[in-house]
């Protein structure tokens, strides 16, 4: 099969303007043609599909050439002997090569934002290159790559125990462990449109070694390895979001405002679909080093974006208040008729039940905070007739402003307004009264007066959050509270909840334990602090985290899977090698059918010489550019290849799925 390089080439070929005497490309007429959008050239690229696939989108009944995307590839080395990106080893703001100054209009620009990175660490803590893909000249290997793929060692896991050789059903929750950038690919055809909620705590970016960092490696290029890495998730996590949908990503200080702009390129399109950032407290400053330059650092971020912000919906969360103290009033005798209400101040009544004869006598001996907490424990048990007054504004409707002009010439006298549709207004003295029962509300399990959520969260602490699940995560586990507040506020019952940087599994736990469909993704080994083995906790009943809030008493099932893994082991094989075991596992590579094709064995050996120059590490780096990257996993269209000896098992779970 050609690929994308040879089949450009012999279609520009066929042309005679592009033909030199010496029957070579004309490179730089090829490039003026495409710059000049020249219509003989656009009708010879769009005669041949592979090629109108790839360089062209249909708008509508349009058909738009990405002549920039095009430019690249003819200027690529693999097409001609040139450099291929355009891109420095630095990172920018820049518009169309313009300077931020020049123009309103910013994107993001990085190093290899063309491409497609892997990221296929499997120790948490394991620092190597990682392999780039580049989206236009790389475009056989990244369409191989994204690939469905066949998926091995599935088990149903329930409260009776674990069930294997099974079949997908719809309703099942899921566990993928593989690559996370595989995985998505896998999950388009079943998934594409229906996801409603995405979170992920995705790797950090730092701009030092910190203890948490668990995605250190590429250390030159770091932050654009980071975006890359973000860019490629993103963009196939945007497909799977439902048109009602949104992306909540955490992030640290830092890279927070390149990770923002990098989203508002992906999900913004047309509109501006950007939600909120949110600020949330992480740790408590108490503690700290005396040499921590500044302020202290206690806080993360959640930026989320909406697929479609017309069409996503808010449901509205409510957070634990103090005593507001403007709620001073009670009505003694509510049930009467409201012209008959007797109204006290209920600091004078506080007062007097506790042996004070005024309320001044009361805050100097018991001091004002200790007698506010008094007077705010009453309000609350009687809320249904505490109140405030608010004012009444002139556009209030005419019958309430009516009510307010009687009320101010009919002292200590409540007026009621009833309206069709709508609460009741009761009216003393020129204002409403509000009573203090609507921001009464139970928050996990305690009555408590609240309001409305805002974009700074302290309430979900992260002390004593270790033992959540029976599972710990060194330096990087979420509170069950803060996930479950983002599950509820964008989400409904049976909603799908994604989590393709599942970690310890608190996403999955927690949408388990509020009826939620799940997916998750990991492609780390946490070995005995494994999301399996949390959410087999949480099914057999799990009281940690939020469980007793939601009264959880376990049950439910999951469905988990693998990625059937190929040249993958070879690559693990090689980031294990020690200088003991390199030549061994080198001489092992030489012969492998699964590395890539275009390197005789011969070759090979020619070069010992200098491959016993290298270092451990830059040996490890050679052989894994030997292993074919498209061999990694097995893909779903070589199922019936003998070659890989697919299970029965196997075969009938993947089919099904």
């Amino acid at each position: 099969m050609k690929n994308i390089f040879e089949i450009v080439e012999e279609i520009l070929l066929s042309a005679d303007k592009y033909q030199s005497e010496d029957n070579n490309l004309l490179k730089a007429k090829v490039y003026s043609d495409v710059m000049m959008m020249d219509e003989e050239l656009l009708s010879l690229l769009l005669s041949n599909e592979r090629i109108k696939d790839e360089f062209f989108t249909k708008v509508k009944d349009t058909l738009v050439f990405d002549k920039q995307k095009f430019a690249w590839l003819i200027e690529s080395k693999e097409f001609l002997p040139d450099s291929y990106t355009r891109y420095s080893n630095k990172i920018g703001l820049t518009s169309n090569g313009n300077f931020i100054s020049q123009k309103n209009d910013v994107v993001l620009d990085f190093p290899y934002k063309d491409c497609y990175l892997q990221g296929g660490q499997d120790k948490e803590d394991q620092k190597r290159e990682e392999i780039f893909y580049h989206e236009t000249i790389a475009s056989d290997e990244v369409t191989r790559m994204l690939a469905p793929k066949v998926f091995t060692n599935a088990k149903r896991y329930t409260k009776e125990g674990v069930e294997e050789n099974i079949e997908f059903k719809d309703d099942d929750n899921l566990i993928i462990k593989g690559n996370n950038l595989v995985a998505l690919s896998s999950l388009l055809k079943r998934y594409e449109g229906k996801v409603k909620l995405i979170y992920i705590d995705p790797p950090y970016y730092f701009h030092t070694n910190k203890k948490e960092d668990t995605f250190a490696y590429n250390s030159n290029f770091k932050l654009s390895t980071w975006l890359v890495f973000m860019k490629n998730r993103l963009s196939i996590a945007k497909k799977l979001l439902s048109d009602d949908g949104a992306i909540f990503v955490q992030i640290s200080d830092d890279g927070v405002g390149e990770l923002h702009t990098l989203m508002k390129e992906i999900f913004n399109d047309s509109e501006n679909n950007f939600l909120n950032k949110i600020t949330v407290r992480t740790k408590s400053p108490s503690g700290f080093a005396s040499v921590n330059a500044g302020v202290f650092e206690t806080a993360e971020y959640i930026i989320s974006f909406a697929k479609n912000k017309k069409k996503w919906t808010y449901n509205i969360q409510y957070t634990a208040s103090l005593y507001d103290t403007n709620y001073k009033w009670i009505i003694q005798n509510k049930e009467e008729d409201h012209s008959k209400w007797k109204i006290e101040d209920i600091n004078i009544i506080v007062a007097n039940q506790h042996g004070f004869d005024s309320v001044r006598n009361a805050r100097s001996k018991l001091g004002r905070e200790v007698f506010n907490n008094l007077v705010g424990q009453y309000a609350l048990e009687n809320a249904d007739n505490v109140f405030r007054l608010t004012a009444i504004g002139n556009d209030a409707g005419q019958k309430v402003v009516e009510a307010r002009e009687k009320s101010r010439e009919n002292r200590d006298i409540v007026f009621e307004v009833q309206r069709e549709g709508q609460y009741t207004v009761y009216v003393y003295n020129g204002n409403e009264i509000a009573f203090y029962s609507k921001k009464v509300r139970e928050i996990d399990g305690v009555l408590t007066p609240s309001m409305q959520l805002t974009n700074i969260w302290s309430d979900t602490p992260y002390e004593g959050i270790a033992s959540e699940g029976g599972v710990t995560l060194k330096g990087g586990k979420k509170p069950e509270k803060l996930i479950q507040r983002i599950i509820e506020l964008s989400t409904d019952p049976r909603d799908l909840v994604l989590d393709f940087h599942l970690g310890s599994g608190t996403t999955a736990a927690v949408a388990h334990k509020i009826g939620r469909q799940y997916i998750g993704v990991e492609q780390l080994d946490y070995g005995k602090n494994d999301c399996i083995i949390r959410l087999n906790n949480v099914i057999n009943g799990d009281q940690s985290g939020i469980s007793k809030i939601v009264n959880w008493q376990g049950g439910g099932s999951f469905v988990y899977c693998e990625l059937l893994e190929n040249s993958k082991e070879l690559i693990d094989e090689i980031q294990n090698a020690t200088d003991a075991t390199i030549t061994d596992i080198k001489e092992k590579i030489y012969r492998d059918e699964r590395i890539v094709p275009y390197i005789t064995r011969d070759e090979l050996e020619a070069v010992d010489v200098e491959f016993e120059k290298l270092t451990l590490e830059e040996k490890k780096m050679a052989l894994c550019a030997l292993v074919d990257k498209n061999k990694l996993y097995v893909n779903l269209s070589d199922i019936d290849d003998k070659a890989y000896n697919i299970s029965d098992k196997d075969r009938k779970f993947t089919e099904s799925f």
